[in-house]
């Protein structure tokens, strides 16, 4: 991560105030998770009062610029939003919404979390390694 985009995500964590929905928590759960892996570069872009998203890229990636995208929506509380191109993962409990065109102009799943769950913490996970090892070859 550039040096300025992780002093951006510093700044934004620091002073986002935790609520009972734990949704910084799980925000940094899966910072750590996408950062810990092996040839992915992490991103953040900010869009105060709107989004302020964390997108990673695997190194091998050709075709696309992200494999997910981890949207923290402004609202009270904020909660996430966890996207990827619909052609990258398998929703076999189909716990994701569709959303034609919703990354980057192509066709997404994905999943919202308005709340800390743990059960879908480890379903959206799994999600994370299927696109990631998928993103080699995209």
């Amino acid at each position: 991560m550039k040096e300025e985009t992780e002093r951006d995500l510093n700044e934004f964590v620091d002073a986002w105030q935790e609520t009972t929905e734990k949704n910084k928590e799980v925000f940094l759960h899966f910072l750590e998770y996408l950062g810990q892996k092996k040839d992915v570069t992490l991103d953040f872009i900010p869009r105060p009062g709107l989004t302020y998203s964390l997108r990673a890229v695997h190194a091998k990636q050709k075709n696309k610029s992200l494999f997910v995208m981890v949207d923290v929506i402004e609202g009270e509380p904020r909660w996430l939003s966890i996207c990827f191109y619909g052609d990258m993962i398998t929703d076999p409990e189909e716990k994701g919404d569709s959303v034609p065109g919703g990354l980057l102009g192509e066709d997404a799943v994905c999943f919202d979390l308005e709340e800390k769950n743990e059960l879908l913490i480890g379903y959206i996970k799994a999600r994370l390694d299927e696109a990631c090892q998928n993103a080699m070859s995209q």
